[in-house]
């Protein structure tokens, strides 16, 4: 300081200095060393600070079964290659961000470190490392509006083929597009998606299910475009289709069949209820609107004779 009036640091290379080998043991980089030399900072009281900037690669693991809402974890494990803790310690300290550039794709959660220590088969001092967890969750807006709101519009749709009359030469056509629109869909998140079969994504198994339901959905209206063009002369319905369609499937829907409901007649008075007997009902079939199959019967009611009321005591 005598000499040197002044000066309180000095450079020097770092080939001219001893450094500990500190590495990233997780690195994915060929040349396993990202780190940039600079000079090593030298104060007068013998403190060295070297302080390497660099790009580090990892290998993580990426969790996509929760995308596009996923959080992902990627750590950092950082120790001495060749010194022991006798000969080296790590000490650990937090991790500053505050010179962190947001990401239009990802937002930095938190990067919290653990010091730890591994003792090897071949050693008997431990070797300590420090691992920094790096935690990001992906930012959804952009997924939300070209593919999830898409998505649930275009679903919707296959809801509108059951709604058109049978007369109407679009319902085959407005399924298939629709099928075909989720088909595209699919295939935008499957080039977005790493290839990995640790986990489906969410969002792939809701177009998946999605896709099988239209699927569904196409066939049925071949079916019910079948039974509505039916030659009249080509013979009558099966046995079990007339089960399926008029039992089954009227029970589900909660429907009846026309003439299903039971008369129930009833004669009422102003001062006093009277009971009532039906004594005969006459049916008989007329004559309803032409249809293309044949094979529905209208039934009606032409009259109601001997309907005796008698009061009730």
């Amino acid at each position: 300081m005598s000499e040197y009036p002044g000066v309180k640091t000095v450079r020097f290379p770092d080939g001219l200095i001893w450094k500990p080998d500190i590495l990233l043991y997780n690195s994915a980089d060929e040349r396993f060393d990202a780190t940039f030399h600079t000079n090593v900072l030298v104060n007068s009281s013998g403190h060295c600070q070297y302080l390497p900037p660099g790009i580090f690669k990892s290998s993580c693991y990426i969790d996509v079964r929760w995308f596009p809402f996923d959080v992902q974890q990627c750590k950092l494990k950082f120790g001495s290659w060749s010194y022991g803790g006798w000969s080296l310690d790590l000490q650990m300290q937090e991790a500053d961000i505050s010179g962190y550039i947001p990401n239009g794709e990802w937002d930095l959660v938190g990067i919290p470190g653990k010091r730890s220590e591994k003792f090897y088969e071949c050693c008997k001092e431990p070797y300590p490392d420090v691992t920094f967890t790096v935690t990001i969750r992906r930012r959804t807006l952009y997924y939300g509006l070209n593919l999830l709101i898409p998505c649930v519009l275009i679903s919707a749709l296959a809801l509108l083929v059951f709604l058109l009359p049978a007369d109407s030469g679009e319902k085959i056509s407005l399924g298939i597009t629709v099928l075909l629109s989720l088909t595209v869909f699919m295939l935008l998140v499957a080039e977005i998606m790493p290839a990995t079969s640790d986990s489906v994504p969410l969002i792939a198994q809701y177009f998946a299910s999605t896709m099988i339901i239209v699927g569904l959905s196409v066939v049925v209206t071949v079916i019910v475009l079948q039974y509505h063009h039916h030659d009249p002369d080509g013979g009558k319905m099966p046995k079990w289709t007339r089960v399926i369609l008029l039992n089954w499937c009227a029970w589900f829907l909660r429907m009846k069949r026309p003439g299903e409901d039971k008369v129930r007649p009833a004669c009422q008075h102003k001062q006093r209820q009277r009971r009532c007997s039906l004594a005969s009902v006459e049916m008989s079939a007329v004559a309803g609107p032409p249809t293309t199959n044949g094979n529905l019967l209208y039934i009606g009611f032409r009259g109601l004779d001997g309907v005796h009321c008698a009061p009730t005591p």
